[in-house]
């Protein structure tokens, strides 16, 4: 592509001009090469979209200044150091900006939302960069206009402003990677969560993995071994969204960067073109879809089974699901077939051109049927298949609810009996993670009857419950409809009361919901905060991180930061500095920094408490994150003139 030749030409120049200082005006049209390379820059990550896209549009201000200097006389910028050095020096800070915005448009896609806070240093560590250089610049000698010298200083107070603006983090994606990273038991609901973190991060294409891949092997090849633990969570990332791709391809991040390396032995010697793009196998049945591009009947079949719309190769949103037998192209296969002695894969026979098989649909239409049998037995042994088939995949949760599944199972949450409410608040949990089905068993009038099996249910169905409103949550229409028709306030109660399990699942909604603003202030007085605070006594529970994410959410509410901000707390937070794992430790220190920048009274009883070594101890031994937090605590904290 052009933009591309652009960029190495871009790539280029910087490397002959970091060799030598060259003359003031080859520095002048490097540094105009520099802001025409990034301004090409296409694909920024969705985490950090926004600041790149601020950051280029402030670069592009700078195009006027330069274009002065480049007609200043060559002589007089050849012959002054100072002009020359100030120069080099603007020129080093672009360069600067285009390496942290080439990795925001190449890098690993996981790798910065792992890092995004970073990244965001990164970002304020270039503002700072720009702004000495601008500073420096002679701007009477040059000759500058006075409009230009305006346009640059209005530059000046922009990237003052980006540094100071407080950190955005989507907190919400940070909650959905931290409890899948802390997951033990695997549940279902983690799938809805990673299909969450799939879109917010754009990699839920077969192009989109693809790429993210190659990112992955180059960031491997880059970092080298001592950031073993963090390559193993995101080649577990990775692992995940392509299974929930449907691609099941072990990754192998030491080997070469290749596409070869994703297919199977066999295939390596046929022609490309044979090979359907989502399985990398020869296709026996070629179909087209809307976008244009030809896959196996079976696997794209699936794909659009598993509730996605768009061509998994270009990421197109396509404007139908039908599918063209592709008749040249198996005519041509054939025929290679033929010719090179392979024989095709024998193609499944009761497969329908649906791509369900007549024995699945015929089982499940049987279930669904028998959902609404007189006969106690027969109703609890379809809810009881119905559970498992919902669980088991995609394809299955559709065909439950395009067959009517959904509106008995909301009928028999109400049955007077208890294992048929947890069988059955436990199939519409399953059936909830496709996104679809979210809106269908909400619109059924499923969320009250939730609720009330998430207060008398049996243990597990309780805590069924509370992930199946975990997971209807992921809508936001569900988050207000949940939040009005009071289910927050049960959730609570399990919170405080409930079994290990349940008390994981009712933090994990209860984080969900409280994305909402209004939602925050029912959690609030339906006593969340209590209950939190005594997870943080209860070491063996394994829910101090949990716990503090979600006051960390609360505290950007008033009446949240009222209530969590008392004397006791502050001395918890401190306690969990000075002695928690390195991970509490990070996240206590997140607490602190929210409620101190609000209250000054907080950074005084922490520092009463004795925060301060700690912190200072934190900003050497801490994680990133950590240091960072307790970095910024400090410079807060050194506006007390009683700190030694």
């Amino acid at each position: 592509m052009e933009w591309q030749k652009v960029m190495e030409r871009g790539e280029r120049a910087g490397v002959s001009s970091s060799s030598n200082g060259g003359d003031g005006v080859d520095v002048v049209k490097e540094m105009m090469d520099v802001i025409e390379t990034v301004g090409l820059y296409v694909g920024y990550r969705r985490t950090q979209r926004k600041e790149c896209l601020n950051l280029v549009r402030r670069l592009k201000l700078l195009v006027p200044l330069l274009e002065e200097i480049k007609e200043i006389d060559h002589h007089k910028l050849s012959s002054s150091e100072g002009l020359k050095t100030s120069l080099v020096n603007l020129k080093k800070a672009l360069l600067r900006a285009k390496k942290l915005l080439k990795k925001c448009s190449c890098g690993s896609k996981i790798y910065l939302a792992m890092e995004s806070e970073a990244v965001m240093s990164s970002f304020h560590a270039v503002y700072d960069n720009l702004n000495q250089a601008l500073d420096d610049l002679q701007y009477d000698e040059l000759g500058i206009s006075v409009e230009v010298k305006e346009q640059v200083e209005l530059t000046r107070m922009q990237l003052k402003r980006a540094k100071r603006r407080t950190d955005t983090q989507d907190i919400e994606l940070a909650m959905d990677m931290m409890v899948v990273f802390s997951k033990k038991d695997d549940r279902n609901a983690d799938s809805a969560i990673l299909e969450r973190l799939a879109s917010k991060l754009e990699l839920h294409t077969i192009s989109d993995l693809k790429a993210e891949e190659v990112a992955v092997r180059k960031l491997v090849k880059q970092r080298g071994v001592q950031n073993a633990e963090s390559i193993q969570q995101i080649k577990d990332f990775l692992g995940k969204f392509r299974h929930i791709a449907g691609v099941d391809e072990t990754i192998d991040l030491d080997g070469p960067i290749s596409s070869k390396s994703l297919q199977k032995c066999q295939s390596l010697l046929i022609p490309h073109e044979f090979l359907c793009p989502i399985t990398l196998e020869i296709m026996v049945d070629p179909v087209i879809v809307a976008s244009g591009q030809t896959y196996e009947r079976e696997s794209i079949q699936k794909w659009l089974n598993s509730n996605h719309r768009t061509c998994p190769k270009t990421g197109q949103i396509l404007d139908h699901l039908s599918l063209a037998p592709n008749f040249a192209l198996r005519n041509l296969i054939l025929q290679w077939c033929e010719k090179n002695k392979y024989e095709l894969p024998k193609k499944d026979s009761c497969l329908r051109s649906d791509g369900f098989s007549a024995e699945s649909i015929e089982e499940i239409s049987f279930l669904v049927q028998n959902l609404s049998s007189h006969e106690f037995e027969v109703r609890r042994e379809a809810v009881m298949n119905i559970r498992m088939l919902a669980k088991e995949n995609p394809g299955n949760r559709i065909l439950i609810a395009n067959y009517g599944g959904i509106p008995p199972l909301v009928q028999l949450l109400s049955y007077q009996d208890s294992k048929i409410q947890e069988h059955t608040v436990t199939a519409l949990l399953n059936l909830s993670i496709d996104e679809t089905n979210k809106r269908l068993v909400a619109r059924e009038g499923a969320i009250p009857a939730i609720i009330e099996i998430l207060q008398n249910g049996t243990d597990e169905a309780r805590e069924n419950s509370a992930a199946a409103l975990f997971s209807l949550s992921m809508l936001d229409e569900n988050k207000v409809l949940i939040g009005a028709l009071k289910g927050i306030r049960p959730l609570v109660y399990l919170l405080q009361n409930g079994t290990v399990r349940g008390k994981k699942d009712a933090a994990t909604a209860l984080f969900n919901l409280s994305l909402n603003q209004t939602n925050k202030s029912r959690a609030i007085k339906a006593g969340i905060i209590p209950a939190l605070l005594c997870l943080l006594e209860e070491n063996n529970l394994g829910m101090i991180d949990e716990a503090l994410s979600i006051l960390l959410l609360l505290a950007s509410h008033p009446e949240g930061r009222n209530e969590i901000g008392r004397l006791s707390f502050i001395e918890t937070l401190v306690g969990i500095i000075r002695n928690g794992t390195p991970k509490n430790k990070e996240c206590a220190a997140s607490v602190l920094l929210e409620l101190g920048l609000n209250n000054s009274s907080i950074i005084l009883a922490a520092l009463q408490y004795g925060v301060y070594e700690h912190l200072a101890e934190l900003t050497k031994n801490g994680t990133n994150r950590a240091q960072r937090k307790a970095n910024s605590l400090l410079q807060h904290m050194s506006k007390y003139e009683h700190l030694p």
